[in-house]
C-alpha cells in the first residue's frame, strides 16, 4: 500500500486542496460529460446517414481510438508539467474535432468525418484522465470512493445529453447547419469550456502537489548520519522512495519521472493485481462499446427516421444512467470489500446484460433493461480496477501506467466498435452481443485465478 501522504505535518493543507479539486473535477465532469455523451448519441446515425450502417461503428471507433492514442500525449503531459495542462489539452483536442465533424456533414466528407471523431475522442480521454486526478491526494480507504464521485459526476450531464440532441439539432438547423451534426456544435463549447475551467482554477496541481509531498515525506523519514551531510537526493529518487512495492532504483542510475509506456507496461506486467485492473478497465469497455454503440441501429430497424432520436435519446440515457449514477455506491463496495469481488460482480452483470439486449428483439423497455445492466458492468469494472492499479504500481510510474490503462482500454473499445458494424449488418443484433459475451472469458479467469498469499501487490 502507498504510503498516506494527506497527514504529512509539512504540507497541513492538503485535505483542503483535495476538496477544492475534488469541486472542480466534479465540475468539469459535468460540462465533458454533456460534450462527449450528445456526439455519441448521434455519432452513429451521422455516419450512418453520410457514409453507410456498415461504416457508422468505424465512424464510432475513431472517437475511441482518438481517446486511445490521445492518451498518449497527454500523459507524457502529466508526467511532465501536471494534471491541469494535460486535462485542458486534451479538452481542446476535443472541441476541434467537434468543429470539424460538422464541416463533415456540411461537406459530406467521408475523410473529414473520420478525423474530427478521431479528435473528438480527446473529450472522452480527457474525462477518463480526470478520475485519476481525484486520486492523487486521496487517503487510502477512501481512493475507490473519491475515484468514483468523479466517474459519477458525469451522470448529471451525460444523462440528460442524449435527450438534449433531437433539440440541439433543431435549433442548429436554424443556423443552416446539416441534420445530426448540430450536437457536435455544442459539444465543441462544451469542451472549451472545461478546459478554460481547468486552466484558471485547478491550482495547486494535484499530482505536482504529491510530489512535493513525497519528496518531503521521504526527506523526512531518513535519519542523518554522523559526520558531513549526504549529497541531496534528485526528485525522481526522493519520489521512489514511497513506492508500494519492489525495490528503490539505485542512486547511481534514478528511474526516470514517469517511465514512459514501455516502464510501465514493464510494471504491470510483473504484478498480477496491476494486471487485473488493467484487464477490468479495457475488457468491460470493450463490451459497453461493442453493445451500446449498435443500439441506435439497432433501434433505427424499428422506427421512423423522424421517431429514433427520441428513443435513442431515451434508451441512452438510462443506459448512461447505469453507468455513472451508482458509481458512488460501486466506490464505497470496492473501499469496503475489496476491489476483485467488485470486479467479479461487474463481470456477472456485463454477461446479464448482453443476454437481456440479445434476446429483446423489438421490445425497447426489454432493450433498455439490458443496456442499463451493461452500464452498471462497466461501472464495477471500471471504478474498481482503476482503483486496482492505481494502488498496485509504484508512484513515479503511476501516471505512465495510468495511461497505458486508457490506451489499452481505448484500443480494446475501438476493436469493438469497429466489428460492431460488421457484425450488424451481416449476422444482426443478437449475435453481436453474444460475441461480446464471449470476450468476457479471459476477464472471468484471470479474476478468479488466486494470488499467491504474501504477494508484495495484493491489494484487492
Amino acid at each position: 500500500m502507498a504510503t498516506d501522504l494527506t497527514t504529512t505535518p509539512a504540507y497541513p493543507d492538503v485535505a483542503p486542496i483535495q476538496r477544492r479539486t475534488l469541486r472542480l473535477l466534479f465540475t468539469t465532469q459535468v460540462v465533458g460529460g454533456i460534450g462527449v455523451t450528445i456526439g455519441i448519441a448521434v455519432g452513429a446515425l451521422l455516419a450512418a446517414e453520410i457514409a453507410g450502417t456498415a461504416v457508422a461503428g468505424l465512424a464510432q471507433s475513431a472517437a475511441v481510438v482518438g481517446a486511445a492514442l490521445l492518451a498518449v500525449p497527454v500523459t507524457r503531459i502529466i508526467t511532465g508539467y501536471g494534471r491541469r495542462p494535460g486535462l485542458a489539452v486534451a479538452y481542446l483536442v476535443g472541441a476541434v474535432g467537434g468543429a470539424l465533424v460538422v464541416l463533415a456533414a456540411a461537406t459530406r466528407s467521408v475523410p473529414l468525418l473520420f478525423l474530427g471523431m478521431l479528435l473528438f475522442g480527446g473529450g472522452s480521454a480527457a474525462n477518463l484522465q480526470a478520475r485519476y486526478a481525484a486520486v492523487d491526494l486521496a487517503e487510502p480507504d477512501r481512493r475507490a470512493r473519491q475515484l468514483s464521485l468523479i466517474v459519477w459526476a458525469t451522470t448529471i450531464g451525460a444523462v440528460a445529453a442524449p435527450n438534449f440532441a433531437a433539440l440541439a439539432d433543431r435549433t442548429t438547423s436554424g443556423w443552416g447547419l446539416p441534420a445530426l451534426s448540430g450536437p457536435f456544435a455544442f459539444s465543441a463549447v462544451a469542451f472549451v469550456l472545461a478546459a478554460g475551467v481547468l486552466l484558471l482554477w485547478l491550482r495547486p496541481d494535484p499530482l505536482l502537489t504529491a510530489r512535493r509531498l513525497a519528496a518531503a515525506r521521504a526527506g523526512e523519514s531518513e535519519p542523518t548520519p554522523p559526520g558531513p551531510p549526504p549529497a541531496p537526493a534528485e526528485p525522481a529518487q526522493a519520489a521512489s522512495a514511497l513506492a508500494p512495492a519492489g525495490p528503490i532504483p539505485a542512486p547511481a542510475a534514478p528511474a526516470r519521472r514517469g517511465g514512459g509506456m514501455r516502464a510501465a507496461w514493464s510494471v504491470v506486467r510483473a504484478r498480477p493485481a496491476a494486471r487485473l485492473g488493467v484487464s477490468a478497465v479495457a475488457v468491460g469497455h470493450l463490451v459497453m462499446v461493442a453493445v451500446m454503440a449498435m443500439t441506435p441501429v439497432h433501434l433505427r430497424e424499428y422506427y421512423a427516421v423522424d421517431e429514433v432520436l427520441p428513443v435513442v435519446g431515451l434508451v441512452l440515457s438510462l443506459h448512461i444512467a447505469g453507468m455513472y449514477a451508482l458509481a458512488p455506491v460501486v466506490g464505497w463496495l470496492a473501499d469496503r470489500f475489496g476491489r476483485r469481488p467488485v470486479i467479479l460482480g461487474g463481470i456477472a452483470t456485463l454477461l446479464a446484460a448482453c443476454a437481456v439486449a440479445g434476446t429483446a428483439g423489438h421490445h425497447t423497455p426489454r432493450l433498455t433493461v439490458g443496456l442499463i445492466l451493461l452500464g452498471l458492468g462497466w461501472s464495477a469494472t471500471m471504478v474498481a480496477g482503476s482503483t486496482l492499479l492505481s494502488e498496485s504500481v509504484p508512484d513515479e510510474v503511476r501516471p505512465s501506467a495510468q495511461g497505458l490503462s486508457d490506451l489499452l482500454m481505448g484500443l480494446a473499445g475501438a476493436l469493438a466498435g469497429a466489428l460492431s458494424g460488421f457484425v450488424m449488418q451481416l449476422a444482426g443484433y443478437p449475435v453481436l452481443t453474444l460475441l461480446a459475451a464471449v470476450a468476457v472469458a479471459p476477464l472471468l479467469a484471470l479474476a478468479l485465478r488466486p494470488v499467491p498469499v504474501g504477494a508484495p501487490d495484493r491489494r484487492d
